[in-house]
């Protein structure tokens, strides 16, 4: 059985470069072919070097650009299902969770990942990623907290991103009490962290709370 391996990123791109090459280490052992989700905008292509640079430098040479739509065709569902790693950018996190979360396209993400397909979520895109996705205030329209449903790929735990940028410590607190979980990280703009398993590998700058039940 394939280990799992699951990168969460506090800010925007692009990779750390221990983690970029642990991604691409792992991404290459298939065909390295990785996968892009985003939400398109102008200037995306410009962007795209920001996802793409460090995983180049440690021998990715194959990229597809997915962006993201509220029915996705049967090409990209196809595109996505032959690529041996997946990233989810930054962005609307509200966007990102609609467009992923309980649709085709976050199923096959998830199968993926079984299969030891890596993924990497940036800032959004690793607000979406475990079973809880938080958004705090600053981060969607309607100005409060707000606890939806995500994709599930970790379990019992809360993520935060811009932990220090946003001020976030008493909204991760409050979000850990809320929805009972054993953990909450929170995640500076410049850090990451890198599960196995998940298993949490303590990477970078972060911040870790634990629920006292």
């Amino acid at each position: 059985m394939n280990s799992r391996h699951l990168f969460l990123f506090g800010g925007s791109p692009p990779f750390s470069k221990k983690l970029g090459k642990k991604f691409a280490d792992i991404a290459i052992r298939g065909e390295g072919k990785v996968a892009i989700l985003f939400l398109e905008r102008d200037g995306w292509e410009k962007y795209m070097p920001k996802y793409t640079s460090v995983l180049k430098d440690n021998g990715i040479d194959e990229f597809v650009y997915l962006p993201l739509s509220p029915k996705p065709n049967y090409n990209t569902l196809k595109v996505l299902t032959s690529c041996t790693g997946i990233i989810i950018g930054g962005g609307e996190t509200e966007l990102y969770r609609s467009y992923i979360v309980d649709t085709r396209i976050g199923e096959l993400i998830k199968e993926l990942y079984q299969q030891g397909v890596p993924v990497a979520g940036f800032s959004a895109g690793a607000l979406i990623i475990p079973a809880n996705c938080v958004i705090p205030p600053i981060d969607n329209s309607q100005n409060k907290h707000l606890f939806l449903k995500g994709l599930g790929l970790i379990k019992d735990c809360v993520i935060s991103v811009h932990y220090t940028k946003w001020e976030e410590e008493e909204n991760l607190k409050a979000a850990l009490i809320k929805l009972n979980a054993t953990i909450g990280y929170g995640i500076d703009d410049e850090a990451a962290l890198y599960f196995v398993n998940e298993s949490v590998l303590e990477t970078g700058k972060f911040h870790k709370f634990e629920n006292v039940r």
